[in-house]
């Protein structure tokens, strides 16, 4: 309530409220449920292929793949973990590719054991390295899937599954059915088994295309909101036309716990490896920097320099988790001057066009080999970049914050922005200016009404 008045207030003194308001309720939207569907990647999901390519005297022969159609959020380290129910009592035989974590009871077998008898099994990628009797194609990358854009050839996972007490036919197979699937935690929804046209497959020699005897999908969604209780990256902000640094908002990711040994690491203590696990420990515990948001990676976009014909912005992002790598990660940042970005230095670059009419949002990550890894925190842990956009005349301004983005992601999450009425505005714009008794009346009057349809 007091970040509504404070909106108010700020309108008076600023030429366009409506501008103020705009960037209010995008940075007020960002903070709630609504982020189970993706404005910026809207089509964007996992789908899990089941393709039967033979039948065996109980049951079955099946590659299962994983396809992430995700623009630009990917599955990392240590990698996505697949589950399901059966529908009858069926039993898995063999893997080739992958395995299960647990077998299960397979008391009731003599001799030949099922490699899993559970009634729910949860599946795993095999690590690199996997000596090649137990490969298929697509397979054995530590469960790490890469998003589409930044490289499709590695956005797939696949492993074979030998199914057992099974049905032997397209009417008697049963499709399994509660899918989970978790990357590396929790986030994803995934829908019931669709039957759908058996996959074709073309021969090495492109002469002959094969088909899957039966094949069915699930689509995985992902949800922000069900990933994690808190935000796991901030944004902060300054300009050359202003000598205000606007930091992350205090808290953003979560506040100093001081309670708990070693969730909260101060940079200067001298001791710092002592704190931070070994690699026989769990790699992925919270371990961050002491700051005042708390948050794993900050994002930092500075307006450089002012050209005739052109402006620059610097983007540097900071990792301050001890604890953790970012390997192949992106950035998606959202500005209507995307239409006009002229170069970009030491970064990869693809616009993305959910809504074809509309060219304002990109995406951005590291050159293989160069700085595609944010290393942990430290000296090392942050890699930047400039951008160059060409000015249009018809809506560049540095006036009410037009020069900073509207929207970050960072690997997929949404990032915390600054309250809109903190950004580094231009030395004149802080002069109050006058205003009628009856444009007052008329904007408390909505304010009024505003909160009395809330209540």
């Amino acid at each position: 309530m007091a970040n509504f008045f404070l909106f108010i207030a700020r309108s008076f003194f600023n030429l366009s409220s409506f501008s103020v308001l705009l960037l209010f309720l995008l940075s007020f939207s960002s903070f709630t449920a609504t982020e189970a569907y993706d404005p910026l990647d809207p089509s964007g999901n996992i789908t899990i292929k089941w393709d039967i390519m033979s039948w065996t005297a109980d049951g079955y022969v099946a590659v299962v793949t994983i396809f992430n159609f995700q623009q630009y959020r990917h599955i990392q380290a240590p990698g996505w973990t697949l589950g399901w129910k059966w529908s009858k009592k069926e039993v898995i035989w063999s893997m080739m590719g992958g395995q299960t974590t647990e077998q299960g009871d397979c008391s009731r077998f003599k001799g030949n054991i099922p490699h899993c008898c559970k009634k729910d099994p949860t599946v795993v990628d095999l690590l690199p390295g996997t000596p090649y009797n137990q490969q298929i194609a697509n397979c054995c990358k530590g469960g790490v899937l890469n998003s589409w854009v930044q490289d499709p050839a590695t956005a797939a996972s696949s492993f074979q599954v030998s199914v057992g007490q099974a049905g032997t036919t397209n009417k008697t197979v049963r499709v399994p059915k509660n899918f989970t699937l978790k990357a590396p935690g929790p986030g994803y929804t995934c829908g019931p088994a669709k039957i759908v046209k058996p996959s074709r497959f073309v021969t090495a020699d492109k002469r002959r295309v094969t088909q899957a005897l039966m094949t069915w999908n699930v689509t995985c969604t992902y949800s922000q909101f069900l990933a994690q209780k808190t935000p796991t990256c901030c944004v902060s902000l300054s300009s050359f036309y202003n000598e205000t640094i606007v930091p992350c908002p205090q808290c953003a990711c979560g506040c100093q716990n001081t309670s708990q040994p070693g969730s909260c690491v101060d940079p200067k203590a001298p001791h710092i490896a002592s704190v931070v696990p070994s690699t026989g420990k769990n790699n992925y515990a919270p371990l961050v920097q002491c700051t005042s948001h708390m948050c794993p990676v900050r994002v930092h976009w500075h307006v450089k320099q002012n050209y005739k014909e052109y402006w620059r912005v610097k983007v540097t992002i900071t990792n301050f988790n001890y604890n953790m790598n970012y390997t192949q990660w992106n950035l998606v940042v959202q500005h209507p001057n995307f239409d006009n970005l002229t170069q970009i230095f030491s970064f990869n670059y693809k616009s993305l066009t959910p809504y074809s009419a509309i060219n304002d949002t990109a995406m951005l990550w590291g050159v293989k080999f160069y700085n595609d890894l944010l290393s942990q925190a430290g000296q090392l842990g942050n890699v930047q970049s400039e951008l160059l956009f060409r000015k249009d005349k018809a809506t560049f301004t540095f006036e009410k914050g037009w020069a900073f983005p509207r929207r970050i992601y960072f690997n997929g999450d949404n990032c915390v922005m600054p309250p809109p009425d903190t950004y580094p505005w231009l030395p004149n714009g802080s002069s109050h200016q006058l205003i009628s008794t009856l444009s007052l009346l008329t904007t408390l009057l909505a304010a009024m009404a505003f909160l009395l349809g809330y209540a």
